[in-house]
């Protein structure tokens, strides 16, 4: 709980004009579980975009008025956004629009880069004005600095893909074609899938292709191009097998949704080994299992399988609140807790509690979560968090950019089970963190502090805007 997540992508190219910006609306809410802080979609009608973009849950971004007021058309790019690079404001909503001397741009993106810093140097340097605090902004002016000298979209991508460096999965869409991009470590994950009537998705979780109807295809490979273009659909592989893959497998046991299969990987499935590897590894003297609504409930289930413990429901979620990391502040973060979720008494009442979640990251949340349960009644809580303990920051689309902030980095194991008020606290192990992803590489940066890429200067989220803050202040007077 309180971990911060990142964004989903989603893109839609139809054989005739449709209404694609319905489309892309119901595959935005099904990722909305990735982002919950602005979301938007723009509309290619013969050339010509059309978009809307806010602040807030789609839902509410997304009335019926909104939909039937952009037209109909052949392609959407749609994005629902939680900043790891720039603040929470309009200016930051995706996808992002250019207007350049070949033609037209929207690009949507999930991740981080780790070079996102000195590009923004590099191009500011070079007479180029921001208008975002965003990293994706840095993305669509090096696509659109190599589209003017390529010949085409899906060759400026390409050129752009060799100086890009960390966590990219790319929606874009030109006047003519829609392309899909991840990167070549393959952080972030892409798939695509098609429907009856031939319309291609893209998206960046399979859930979203079943909420639209679409069928599964596959995933974008690590490095890959697809295009869907009038001729057909492209895939270039020139950044392909240039590096070794590097999912983020904090997708299996947080960010996807349980019923997303991520590069061949039943997420649901993963999580459920998790919980059967705490069981092993953890065990404990218990009368119910219950998880922390809703990313912890596969790995209780999992836990309660092989501990042969009954699971129960002692948590309940209101539905209506969203991730507790959309609150702007700690304090704000907390007050949360107890509006989003509340303990079931006549479950846990003088029961010894095994409490499975996913991560324990200040431990704040954790705490008033095992305080719910104290005031319902539980005897004892044994906690079991279903991944290891975060000790180094992520740069690849977790906003996570301080270790002092984090509650393993400062405490040990029994000082973190004594700080959130329980008796016993257990975590999955690092060295079997590949039980989760199979056979697919991944990243474990934020549990072992081993980066793929090189990190290069700020990486603060709000390392824009206090750029700009500085070079105001630097001003004052003149």
């Amino acid at each position: 709980m309180s971990l911060h997540e990142e964004c989903g992508v989603f893109g839609v190219r139809t054989p005739g004009v449709s209404d694609v910006a319905w489309l892309a609306y119901y595959g935005l809410y099904a990722l909305q579980h990735r982002g919950q802080e602005s979301c938007g979609i723009v509309v290619n009608d013969d050339g010509v975009f059309s978009s809307h973009k806010d602040l807030g849950l789609v839902g509410e971004v997304f009335s019926d008025h909104v939909l039937e007021g952009l037209p109909r058309g052949t392609m959407a790019v749609g994005h629902v956004r939680y900043g790891t690079t720039g603040s929470s404001s309009r200016n930051n909503c995706q996808p992002i629009e250019v207007n350049h001397q070949k033609g037209k741009m929207a690009l949507a993106h999930n991740g981080n880069l780790s070079n996102g810093g000195k590009l923004r140097d590099d191009l500011e340097l070079a007479g180029a004005i921001f208008h975002t605090t965003s990293d994706t902004e840095t993305i669509a002016y090096i696509i659109t600095q190599e589209r003017l000298k390529a010949p085409s979209i899906e060759d400026a991508v390409s050129r752009a893909m060799n100086r890009l460096d960390g966590a990219y999965s790319l929606v874009l869409m030109s006047s003519r074609k829609l392309i899909c991009a991840r990167d070549p470590y393959g952080f972030r994950p892409l798939c695509v899938g098609q429907m009856e009537d031939g319309t291609w998705v893209a998206a960046s979780e399979s859930c979203a292709l079943t909420a639209v109807g679409a069928s599964f295809v596959r995933d974008v490979e690590p490095g890959e191009i697809l295009v869907f273009g009038p001729e057909g659909v492209v895939s270039r592989r020139e950044h392909c097998h240039t590096r070794e893959k590097r999912l983020c497998v904090f997708e299996y046991i947080y960010f996807a949704r349980p019923d997303s299969v991520i590069d061949g990987v039943s997420v649901h499935d993963a999580r459920v080994r998790a919980g059967r590897i705490l069981a092993k590894e953890h065990p404990a003297d218990a009368d119910m299992v219950i998880g922390v609504p809703d990313s912890g409930l596969d790995a209780a289930l999992g836990f309660a399988a092989e501990s042969g413990i009954p699971y129960g429901m002692g948590l309940i979620k209101n539905r209506y609140i969203g991730r507790t990391f959309i609150a702007p502040g700690q304090s704000a973060r907390g007050d949360l807790v107890r509006r989003k979720l509340a303990a079931v008494e006549s479950s846990v009442r003088g029961k010894r509690v095994v409490l499975i979640d996913d991560s324990i990251v200040r431990g704040t949340t954790s705490g008033r979560i095992v305080g719910l349960l104290r005031e319902a009644g539980a005897s004892e809580i044994h906690m079991r968090i279903s991944s290891p303990p975060f000790l180094y920051p992520c740069y690849y689309g977790t906003d996570i950019d301080s270790k002092e902030h984090l509650i393993a980095w400062r405490h040990t194991v029994e000082e973190t089970a004594k700080i959130i008020g329980a008796d016993s606290l257990g975590y999955l192990p690092t060295e079997r963190l590949g039980e989760l992803a199979g056979e697919c590489g991944y990243c474990s940066a934020c549990f072992e502090g081993q980066y793929p890429t090189k990190i290069c200067g700020d990486v603060r989220k709000d390392r824009f805007e206090k750029r700009l803050s500085e070079v105001n202040g630097s001003h004052e007077g003149v």
